[in-house]
């Protein structure tokens, strides 16, 4: 299988040769780091692009715009053939890549969502930005719906389940753990903001399916999934919680695959430090176990940021490709990061690595990529390649058409609303709404006394009122007891004259 092409490097001491990432450790994750404006997003293309046409999904965020010019093909310019031509790219060609557009808000591409249920209470707790005592009814809220068999598929079913909560507060702290009205209060509020900022999109039905981000087109390459992210990315506890979840997701579905010739998707995420920046530790260590790990699920993770301190050390050492564009040593912070990226590399004794990263120009990086038997290569100043792509962003009406042709847009367009956690609460409330109304069961004696007094006034006229009603019903249970005693002697009287003969 042909290795993708990530440039040719100026330094080795053979006298340079084109730098490849291996298809087989495309799984073992990496890292494209460098200051704005030195060309990260050209470098994400080029290897989106590879690992497209080797049949590999992709789903990256394009957090400025411009990453939306793999959908259409690149135009020539002289600075461009002139790359080409020093690279040595025998077989380089504009055309456009496979691409589907996604958007949390719907504007820009398919929507994207999840139910609540499917994030979960940590996750949903970080977007909310809880403390531990508000994640902690978040936890209980969840362990109720669960209980009680009702399903958190929108914002709007976790606010009916939290008024559910503050009515049965009492009796819900005793079974589950206190549960304070200060809290359920601040959940609500945090809920408020999050619709406000447009976060209520993102959850609902119909749910992403995984399955629609890991196809390949017709020609056999993989698709490139392009989430637009231009306004995700001012929602930085929106956006980071999203693609923690959506690697989750990957890592709790896929099966076991161990290595494979290449990986089953590529999953690159940009402005890295968004996902570390005040993460608790446990969700830090749910990063750390998921990057661990995921690869033997097929998946490569690729993180892009300004620095690469910008990832925890557990983390990067885990990264086996590496990109690293240029760093300027302006502040003690840059002098740090570019120490840090320089001590991260494999070193080549022709190259001084701290002093080249601030020298490198745009379209130029420090790259070190794993070769046989996994061993990472000396490190290279290479020129990237050019991707086959538009460099730059695409126009609305050239997006509306690749959204025209998207072999999902028919599944996820259209919101679906079925019967969850608010409409089965709401059913209840009526039906013990009408049950309150409902009269009760009544007794003889309350339909004797509504009746107006008109059976009483019959009953009056017939038998009379008072001390001679009780006079006549005396009268009459005396004159049956009588009739029933005669007749009763008369019967006894027959019955023995048939059984002696009687007197004649």
């Amino acid at each position: 299988m042909d290795p993708i092409l990530l440039g040719k490097a100026v330094t080795s001491p053979t006298g340079g040769g084109p730098v490849f990432l291996q298809p087989r450790f495309g799984n073992r994750h990496g890292l494209v780091a460098g200051a704005t404006g030195t060309g990260k997003t050209v470098t994400l293309m080029t290897l989106a692009e590879g690992f497209s046409r080797l049949g590999v999904p992709v789903f990256l965020a394009d957090v400025k715009g411009d990453v939306s010019g793999l959908a259409v093909a690149g135009a020539g310019s002289d600075k461009l053939a002139a790359r080409v031509a020093e690279i040595g790219i025998p077989d380089h060609r504009f055309e456009p890549n496979p691409v589907v557009f996604w958007d949390l808000f719907g504007k820009l591409g398919h929507p994207v969502r999840t139910t609540v249920s499917e994030m979960g209470p940590t996750l949903l707790a970080r977007i909310l930005e809880l403390n531990d005592t508000q994640g902690g009814v978040l936890d209980i809220v969840f362990k109720l719906a669960d209980d009680r068999g009702l399903l958190l598929l929108d914002l709007e079913d976790l606010r009916a389940l939290l008024g559910l909560v503050a009515e049965e507060r009492k009796d819900i702290s005793t079974r589950y753990g206190l549960v304070s009205a200060q809290s359920i209060g601040a959940i609500q509020r945090a809920l408020l903001r999050l619709e406000q900022e447009g976060g209520e999109m993102f959850f609902g039905e119909p749910a992403l399916e995984l399955a629609d981000l890991m196809r390949t087109a017709p020609d056999g390459r993989g698709l490139i999934n392009v989430l637009a992210s231009e306004q995700l990315v001012l929602k930085p506890r929106l956006y980071s919680s999203f693609l923690l979840w959506l690697l989750s997701e990957l890592f709790e579905t896929l099966p076991e695959v161990g290595d494979l010739d290449k990986p089953k998707l590529v999953f690159v995420f940009d402005e890295a430090h968004l996902l570390f920046d005040d993460a608790p530790p446990a969700l830090q260590q749910r990063v750390e176990q998921v990057v661990r790990l995921i690869r033997s699920k097929g998946v490569g993770v690729y993180f892009c940021s300004q620095f690469p301190d910008d990832v925890p050390d557990e983390i990067l050492g885990q990264l086996g490709n590496r990109v690293q564009h240029a760093l300027r040593a302006f502040t003690p912070r840059d002098q740090k990061a570019v120490k840090t990226a320089a001590q991260t590399f494999v070193p080549n004794p022709a190259l001084d690595v701290a002093a080249t990263i601030s020298q490198l120009g745009t379209g130029e990086a420090l790259v070190s990529t794993l070769q046989d038997k996994g061993v990472p290569m000396p490190v290279e100043k290479t020129l990237i390649a050019p991707p086959r792509c538009r460099m730059g962003a695409i126009t609305e009406a050239e997006r509306a058409q690749v959204r025209a042709g998207s072999p999902v847009g028919h599944k996820y367009d259209e919101r679906i609303d079925r019967e969850s956690a608010t409409e089965l609460l709401a059913k209840r409330a009526e039906t013990a709404a009408a049950q309150a109304k409902a009269p009760p069961a009544r007794t003889r004696e309350q339909d004797e006394a509504e009746d107006g007094g008109f059976g009483q006034a019959v009953k009056d006229a017939v038998f009379g009122t008072g001390r001679r009603q009780g006079m006549v019903e005396a009268m009459a249970k005396q004159t049956a007891r009588t009739v029933g005693s005669r007749i009763g002697q008369q019967i006894v009287r027959g019955l023995l004259g048939g059984l002696f003969g009687g007197r004649r």
